[in-house]
């Protein structure tokens, strides 16, 4: 078991390295951030000297080296725009995000589940037929689309929700609904699937014959079997979610989070921004998958003997 866990940790430690330099490079080679800074009437002398001052003048290689150095020190670098540490800066920006994405989570959990253990039990009817459609129908249109159609509808000719700002729980509505619909349908059709499979199983015959309410049947027995699927496509929608979901979302709503400051960063050449920002978004990513690992021993007794 140590050996596994170390091996995990080394695993990640190499992902997040290759995905700092990748970062590193990357920027590095899509702009100037000197163009942005100085502007257009910028003389020759005031370039280097704005080029020294922030240490570009050092070679590829050197600068990083030295970020890394720092970076290992617990020093993420100052943006070169707003001259402050990027992890104030990241903080400021986080809350917005995590209670966008947690809202978001939650709805598709409240409304996914159910929907589709009705969907698979009463799958020869209209109930069934209905979920299924609303599901197609939330999948197959765009988040950024639904987003615009809430604010024509809900913003801008009733006027009962406000378009932007994240000052108080009515702000939330529409991006919460917007970002989480394409979740909502994606899980619904999965649950349905997963219970389907399991519907018919011999133990669910057992559990019936034993004279237990239909209730302890589907939710106990079936939903329970259900959820390695179920676990599976949640982590990757809350992957999808921490890693880009919400970026669109934010930038049509004026949602001033994590994924507004990213695409700010990158347009801006803010290369300290940015690249704590992507090492802070993989390492959720990463540690996301570790607790889905973790959820997959719960929920399912084979994982835990198979790993013992």
């Amino acid at each position: 078991m140590i050996g596994f866990a170390v091996s995990r940790a080394l695993r990640v430690v190499i992902t997040l390295w290759l995905i700092v330099t990748a970062v590193f490079f990357a920027t590095r080679f899509s702009g100037d951030a000197i163009d942005y800074i100085g502007g257009d009437g910028l003389t020759t002398e005031a370039r280097q000297a704005l080029v020294a001052y922030y240490g570009l003048d050092r070679s590829m290689m050197t600068q990083y080296w030295l970020f890394l150095s720092s970076m290992l020190d617990g020093n993420f670098g100052t943006s070169l725009i707003e001259r402050r540490p990027v992890t104030t800066i990241f903080l400021e920006r986080i809350w917005p995000s995590l209670s966008l994405a947690a809202g978001a989570i939650a709805v598709t959990m409240i409304v996914s589940i159910p929907a589709g253990v009705l969907a698979a039990i009463y799958r020869r009817s209209a109930i069934g037929s209905g979920i299924m459609a609303l599901a197609f129908l939330g999948y197959a249109i765009p988040n950024f689309v639904l987003a615009i159609l809430l604010l024509l509808l809900f913003s801008f000719t009733l006027q009962w929700l406000p378009s932007s700002g994240t000052g108080t729980p009515t702000h939330y509505v529409m991006p919460v609904l917007a970002l989480s619909a394409f979740f909502i349908a994606s899980l619904t059709r999965f649950t349905r699937n997963a219970m389907l499979d399991v519907l018919h199983q011999d133990y669910l015959r057992t559990a019936r014959a034993k004279g237990m309410p239909e209730r302890v049947v589907i939710l106990k027995h079936g939903l329970r079997n259900a959820l390695i699927t179920i676990l599976s496509v949640l982590g990757l929608q809350i992957t999808m979610l921490i890693a880009a979901g919400s970026v669109t979302i934010e930038t049509v709503f004026a949602w001033r989070g994590v994924g507004d400051l990213l695409v700010t960063a990158a347009l801006r050449r803010d290369y300290p921004v940015l690249q704590f920002g992507v090492l802070a978004v993989s390492f959720a990513v990463i540690l996301i998958n570790c607790l889905v690992d973790v959820t997959y021993a719960w929920a399912d007794p084979r994982v835990r003997l198979a790993k013992s």
